[in-house]
């Protein structure tokens, strides 16, 4: 018998990069997914590719910024699967510019996103989690949860505030025996990293080898990108524990970018 069997998990923006791990590896170890995804139809070709592996998933178009879409999408998944164990808050974008020159409707969409989506799939999933007296929430923050990096304001203040999220969700939930985490990771080869390599040798003046081995990498032990996988298991852990011992706690995946 897996971890997950029977459960059934929501994962945001699960139609490509570290969500699709995270969903891939959800249903592979036998839970129910949805995979929640601004991008319908990609939500739908990532649903299809479980669902031929014998998994078990559904699609959701979301905007998680968006309140109506996001209560309606839950709401769905807890009626098609009968609950809801199991949140994985993934979904994100990045824009790069220093602050001094940051279009201020760049800093809300993106703001908009990462916190109020968060904020938005948190609680319409609580409804059903203290319902049901039991749940998990994990967010996908980033070393940049604990850190620091130029040109990026506003993705350090969101990841920053998924640990206050967080910790106030595991204080709340804990009567209902709902807990709640964060994942960090370093730098994923994701296609929102690829897009940043020329955007950051533009802006730096420097060339797309030195942004991996100079910015991206330079403080890890190795000079190796954390993998999907490295991240969906260290999601699995925390949504798998089965106590409220680590509740609160975040938990950085980054090949020694970021040590705690």
């Amino acid at each position: 018998m897996s971890r997950f069997d029977g459960k059934v998990a929501i994962v945001t923006g699960a139609a490509s990069g570290i969500g699709k791990e995270i969903a891939r590896s959800f249903a592979h170890e036998g839970a129910h997914v949805a995979i929640a995804d601004l991008n319908k139809s990609a939500a739908e070709k990532a649903a299809a590719e479980l669902e031929s592996a014998r998994g078990s998933a559904v699609a959701i178009e979301m905007d998680v910024a968006d309140e109506a879409q996001v209560q309606r999408g839950v709401d769905e998944v807890a009626r098609k699967f009968g609950r809801i164990d199991i949140l994985v808050s993934n979904a994100g974008i990045q824009i790069v510019k220093p602050v001094h020159e940051f279009p201020f409707a760049d800093w809300k969409r993106l703001l908009a996103i990462h916190l109020d989506g968060a904020f938005l799939t948190t609680r319409a999933c609580l409804q059903y989690m203290y319902t049901q007296k039991s749940g998990s929430i994990v967010y996908i923050g980033s070393v940049h949860s604990k850190e620091a990096s130029r040109l990026k304001a506003p993705y350090v203040t969101a990841k920053h505030g998924l640990l206050g999220l967080a910790r106030v969700v595991a204080k709340e939930g804990a009567e209902y025996n709902v807990r709640a985490n964060v994942v960090c990771p370093g730098y994923v080869r994701t296609p929102l990293v690829d897009k940043q390599i020329p955007e950051q040798a533009r802006t730096l003046g420097i060339t797309e080898k030195q942004v991996i081995k100079d910015v991206m990498l330079k403080d890890t032990v190795d000079g190796v990108f954390t993998t999907t996988g490295d991240v969906a298991q260290a999601v699995l852990y925390f949504a798998g524990f089965p106590t409220n011992a680590l509740t609160g706690q975040s938990l950085v995946v980054s090949h020694g970018w970021c040590m705690e």
